[in-house]
């Protein structure tokens, strides 16, 4: 364990914890009365004016900020206020370093780096007050998404605040906001060197508990230094625990399915923990066991031994119901599932837990029988809308497919149609698809459904020749387009399936509260993977190759599917964010992420040809205020911050960043003055944040 501190002493002067006696010296009227409507947000009420309590801004994960000091007149003016080196915590790759801070109290909160290091900044001057970084482990070492931390969790208890952080390894740590250091009398001793005596519980064994492939192990007891034997599975987190109404839910995630040749995994349970003592309180089973709801969507006993289902992406919550939003992936091994037939609940679903109990309030299930990766990528977003003429309680779950599920948050009634629509069939040995798929009514579509020769790019006749002679050796389709194998007698090299990722992680959905619209960033995409022999590609040594039994069939060089002259294949936007109206389903207005890259600008394929703006081949990065949308464009974007005007889309501004924005934006009142805080990558920045604000 190492915990430093840099000025235990000083504590930040900020708003306090609520409106009485706080001073605000340029904080206006509209900000305030902006700030105080924000409470009509599911749980925005447990939040102070100017806080961002969670990587998402509010239990309702709205990515939403209150504060109205920069508005469209004076954004160009914003400056640089300090530059956090995440690099000083080792180093991070560009894709997985992604961490929203959290800003209580008048302290930031926020974790960088492999470890995943805990630091807590001072939102000033950004100076680092103090770490907590994990003992090394085994288990760590084997870790597949070290890098993957979104951030940490914030509650008070008994007065006092505490951060919650999961690690790689799969720990849970709760440590005093001020110091850093592990909470006393907090949850259970660790028998390993180095590990604090308390303020930590070790996630495993209670993930384990009654599950029959760990109750029929006979490998030796259980290491907390190793961790999951590799022939049962791997787990470790990748965003952090929610912590509602007093009770601390922790999600997970696994091996990425891409990587996977065998079909034995452990099933990334939700689990429960109680924020004052860290006693465990639930376990929810991602994979019903028998006599469960859903227990007979898992065919060929594969709830025995398969897993897989997570919750990696962050969770929201409703604390006024009592129930959290847990957003889950598919099973084991990705583009096949013939080992495991069945719709599979409760993969690639959105659960309502209720969050005293763990016991499933409602659920629906996004895709069935999931096998094109189509996981939900982003929390579900709660916001309270009218809908003809009634005040509705919401959730929105944005997908890789380009969809926004809309259910009543309390009841998990679609708010508009949701059709079961046929979709092809598989031609793999032993797949068995659902004959259907949900799709909804409304709202419509934000992104390509499919590829088809139409969508092929066309700028010249050559391009388009050349884009037609390349999907000759693809199966183009639908959405839900199934995957081929190898050896096909038509001779095509692989099948198409497109979107590849509309919604994703990278560029979490943003909503307005005090107008019920959402902010989609879209990517346009497309992946054709390569179904071979499992035994083809099996790596028994590989630090990814878990479980005992291989696969039928697996993914084998991925990535492949390209356009004419390094151009995409298919036309143009190539990134758009969308505004969707909840109150409607109408979609209001689109935008291009960005400006074309200057190689598709300058391309020489494309000398004198008007392309028009393209936007960029990456997802925003958003955030809403009263007056504006503001946006970064993502990794592959240039270094830029934008604000949008709210109603129309229409580009305000914009100012420089020192790298390309990713992930993680907030924003935050400090002594009276409202920051932005961009997470960046790139240009010797890599999991850094850089904070701006206006001058004096």
């Amino acid at each position: 364990m190492i915990v430093s501190s840099a000025r235990e002493d000083r504590r930040p002067m900020t708003l306090g914890r609520g409106l009485a006696g706080a001073r605000f010296p340029a904080l206006s009227v509209v900000a305030l009365a902006g700030a105080l409507a924000g409470a009509s947000t599911p749980g925005a009420a447990q939040q102070p004016a100017g806080e961002w309590r969670t990587i998402g801004g509010d239990a309702a994960h709205t990515r939403y900020s209150p504060l109205d000091q920069i508005t469209a007149e004076n954004f160009d003016d914003l400056e640089i206020a300090w530059i956090w080196r995440g690099d000083n915590f080792g180093p991070t790759p560009l894709a997985t370093s992604r961490s929203t801070p959290l800003y209580v109290d008048g302290m930031l909160y926020t974790v960088a780096g492999e470890r995943r290091a805990v630091a807590a900044i001072d939102p000033e001057s950004g100076e680092t007050l103090w770490t907590f970084r994990e003992p090394h482990t085994t288990r760590w070492e084997r870790g597949m998404r070290n890098g993957y931390g979104k951030g940490v969790a914030y509650a008070e208890v008994d007065g006092r605040g505490v951060i919650y952080v999961t690690s790689p390894a799969f720990f849970l740590y709760a440590l005093d906001a001020e110091t850093g250091r592990p909470l006393e009398d907090w949850g259970t001793p660790v028998p390993l060197a180095g590990f604090p005596r308390t303020g930590v519980v070790d996630l495993v064994p209670d993930l384990l508990r009654d599950w029959p492939p760990w109750e029929d192990w006979d490998g030796g007891p259980y290491d907390p230094d190793f961790g999951i034997p590799r022939e049962l599975g791997h787990i470790t987190s990748s965003s952090p625990p929610i912590v509602v109404n007093g009770v601390v839910v922790v999600g997970n995630s696994a091996e990425q399915g891409y990587n996977q040749t065998r079909v034995e995994m452990v099933p990334g349970d939700i689990l429960a923990y109680d924020a004052a003592t860290g006693a465990h309180r639930w376990k929810f089973h991602v994979i019903p066991r028998p006599g469960e709801f859903g227990h007979e969507t898992w065919e060929n006993d594969a709830w025995q031994w398969t897993g897989d289902v997570s919750s990696w992406a962050p969770m929201s919550a409703d604390p006024d119901l009592g129930l959290v939003y847990v957003p889950t992936n598919p099973p084991t091994i990705d583009f096949y599932g013939g080992f495991r037939p069945g719709d599979g609940l409760f993969g690639t679903s959105v659960i309502a837990l209720d969050v005293d109990t763990g016991e499933r309030v409602w659920h629906f299930q996004t895709v069935h029988h999931d096998i094109w990766n189509f996981d939900n990528p982003t929390a579900p977003v709660a916001l309270d809308v009218v809908v003809d003429g009634r005040p509705t309680p919401i959730v929105v779950q944005t997908t890789k497919q380009g969809w926004a599920f809309t259910f009543n948050r309390e009841t998990g009634e679609p708010i508009w149609p949701i059709e079961e629509r046929p979709v092809p069939q598989s031609e793999v040995p032993g797949e068995k698809l659902s004959p259907t798929q949900p799709v909804p009514t409304r709202p419509a579509a934000y992104e390509m459904q499919g590829l088809t020769e139409d969508d092929l790019i066309d700028y010249t006749p050559e391009l388009r020749a050349e884009a037609l002679e390349i999907v000759r050796r693809y199966r183009l389709g639908p959405i839900f387009n199934p995957p081929i194998p190898t050896g096909h007698p038509s001779g095509l090299r692989s099948f198409v399936s497109c979107p590849s990722g509309a919604t994703n992680i990278f560029g979490p959905t943003s909503a307005d509260p005090t107008t019920g619209v959402v902010y989609v960033s879209t990517r346009r995409g497309c992946r054709s993977e390569n179904i071979v022999p499992g035994s083809d590609i099996d790596a028994p040594e590989h630090i990814m190759t878990t479980g005992r039994t291989i696969s039928a069939w697996a993914v084998a060089n991925r990535g492949d599917f390209s356009g004419p002259q390094g151009l995409p294949i298919f036309k143009p936007p190539y990134s758009r964010v969308v505004a969707i109206d909840m109150n409607t389903g109408e979609h209001l207005w689109e935008t291009p992420n960005g400006d074309t890259p200057d190689y598709i600008e300058n391309h020489p394929a494309l000398a004198g040809v008007t392309v028009g703006n393209t936007g960029r081949l990456a997802h925003a990065v958003t955030m809403v205020t009263p007056t504006l949308l503001l946006t970064a464009e993502g990794i592959g974007g240039a270094p830029l911050l934008h604000a949008l005007d709210k109603a129309t889309g229409a580009r305000l501004g914009s100012v420089e960043l020192p790298a390309s924005g990713q992930y993680g934006m907030m924003g935050y009142l400090h002594e009276g003055r409202q920051y932005v805080v961009v997470q960046v990558a790139g240009a010797g920045l890599p999991g850094s944040l850089v904070a701006l604000r206006l001058p004096e």
